[in-house]
């Protein structure tokens, strides 16, 4: 601080004495970024690529695209955006947007929307293909289909209850030697001219995918409509096959998944309709991983003083607050001895959230414990690095939790998922589990530690359901839970045959820390966790 006024006393010194010279020093080079956009007919929040400088909104099926309301828009603070709002726009196309602050940053907003399509006929094989771009929509059907006699069941060609079409899909029976066209239009002005096919294969049954993970497989089969499906699977080397119960049936598919087998196994699977069978596919299921320091008993102080979740010179898995907290001599995650009714351990976590305050500044921090390490401070703002390398596909996190639910104390903004809360209200706890592929080109991290959350920045914050996750998880705390309780949070997939990279997990006692909202009377336990496969 004396060296900076002492040169700003020399400085002004020199434009006294030599009157008026060229300021040639340069504006230090602010990263301009759009933190958030909001618009009409929005199905999920923007989904912000800093690293690409776009941000994609999602629309409902019925909006018009082409006439894109953008209502809002915050971006760094102190920069200026080229957007008059609000402002009509076609989001077929970007839209690129200049931010300025002494100079600019050019930065795209994209419109993407999914329309549901479908074209169903009875006694057809699999799902129909619906290519979009050429409007054509084809249905394979067996060999001795009567192409005379076809019976539409299901068309949708359009925006839901918005859609019209030139003529009424029930009348359209004869597909023998020709395909059948129709127009189908919405938005007023928009007409589509689509050519409906129905195809005879001679393929009865067809697996769509077999996935195997630790001790299930998973099996899609297509066949023909309104057939007895079914699957079969054994053992290889067995002689004996084992029919698979608790089908699920959609038309011409069907899905089955085979729970209870073992690890690193190789399984032979059949699947059938009717009388027809597929050929036999082979498959082996992989190995369970286990977390690391599951029961939280492996701890540590380094040479800052600080408390880790990880012994002396070993190789952090687990990562807390703490590092930014010790700035403020804070520790918000610790051992206690504390632990769950019946373990064998001596330690468990414990998750306070607290007030971090230096010199009477400081903002509220909340106890966590998480897969990853924290990054540093910008200020007083904290960047955290999240996830560990894993392929891991377990359906459910299981663990113990004993939880402290207090009132909200201290309030620092409004969080996006709870605008309605308030200070006073009940603060709200979390546990986060997902399993992904993301890259640390991407998400501004490492191979190791791939996704970068700034706690200034909302963008950056994790999305459970968001980019790049396969499968996730995520159980809010909204009371105290009155001593220790166990918990299994299952993981919904989005798909089963993508295997992940990397997996998150996340405990807070605060799940608005991020806006620096909660209570400092929250206390989250946390004990014994376990992957489930």
């Amino acid at each position: 601080m004396k060296r900076y006024i002492k040169y700003l006393t020399l400085a002004l010194l020199s434009v006294v004495s030599l009157g008026c010279i060229e300021n040639d020093i340069p504006y230090p080079v602010v990263k301009l970024e759009i933190l958030g956009v909001e618009a009409e007919g929005l199905t999920s929040p923007a989904k912000i690529d800093v690293a690409n400088k776009s941000v994609t909104l999602e629309f409902e099926e019925t909006t018009d695209i082409r006439n894109a309301v953008i209502t809002d828009i915050t971006v760094t603070e102190g920069a200026t955006t080229s957007l008059e709002l609000p402002m009509c726009v076609d989001l077929r196309i970007p839209l690129y947007v200049d931010l300025s602050m002494h100079y600019s940053w050019e930065w795209s907003i994209v419109g993407k929307q999914n329309i549901e399509r479908y074209f169903r006929v009875e006694g057809q094989i699999g799902d129909s293909t619906i290519d979009s771009e050429h409007h054509i929509a084809t249905a394979l059907v067996p060999m001795d289909f009567d192409l005379t006699k076809v019976n539409i069941t299901a068309l949708k060609l359009g925006p839901k209850d918005i859609t019209t079409y030139s003529t009424d899909p029930k009348t359209l029976t004869n597909f023998e030697n020709t395909a059948r066209y129709i127009t189908v239009r919405y938005h007023n002005d928009i007409s589509e001219d689509w050519t409906l096919r129905i195809i005879p294969t001679d393929v009865e049954v067809s697996f769509k995918s077999v996935d195997a993970w630790a001790k299930r497989i998973w099996l899609y089969a297509e066949g023909r409509s309104g057939a007895e499906f079914s699957f079969k699977y054994r053992k290889a080397g067995s002689e004996e096959w084992i029919t698979v119960q608790n089908i699920t049936v959609d038309g011409g598919s069907f899905s089955a998944c085979v729970e209870g087998l073992d690890t690193l196994t190789d399984y032979e699977v059949i699947a059938y309709s009717n009388d027809s069978f597929t050929p036999i596919v082979k498959v082996t299921t992989e190995d369970v991983w286990a977390l690391p320091n599951a029961g939280f008993e492996e701890w540590s102080v380094n040479d800052k003083g600080v408390i880790c979740p990880y012994l002396p010179g070993a190789e952090p898995f687990w990562g807390t607050g703490n590092d930014g907290a010790a700035i403020a001599s804070t520790t918000l995650t610790e051992a206690t001895e504390d632990t769950r009714p019946g373990s064998t351990g001596e330690y468990a976590a414990a998750l306070q959230s607290k007030k971090a305050a230096v010199m009477g500044l400081g903002k509220f921090a909340a106890g966590n414990i998480f897969l990853g390490e924290f990054g540093g401070l910008v200020g007083m703002d904290g960047l955290v690095n999240f996830g560990r390398p894993s392929t891991a596909r377990p359906v459910a996190l299981r663990g113990w939790i004993k939880y402290n639910c207090g009132a909200i104390d201290e309030y620092g903004k409004t969080p996006t998922a709870r605008p309605d809360i308030q200070k006073g209200d009940m603060d709200e706890g979390q546990i986060m589990i997902a399993v992904g592929n993301w890259t640390a080109e991407e998400y501004g991290g490492s191979e190791s530690c791939p996704v970068v959350v700034n706690t200034k920045n909302e963008s950056t914050f994790l999305d459970p359901y968001g980019k790049n996750v396969i499968g996730s998880g995520v159980m809010i705390l909204k009371e105290s839970t009155n001593g220790w309780k166990e918990f299994t949070l299952p993981l919904e997939y989005a798909t089963t045959s993508e295997t992940p990279t990397h997996i998150i997990i996340v405990c807070t006692g605060s799940r608005f820390g991020d806006y620096f909202t909660g209570s400092t009377q929250s206390l989250l336990l946390v004990d014994d966790f376990e992957l489930i496969y």
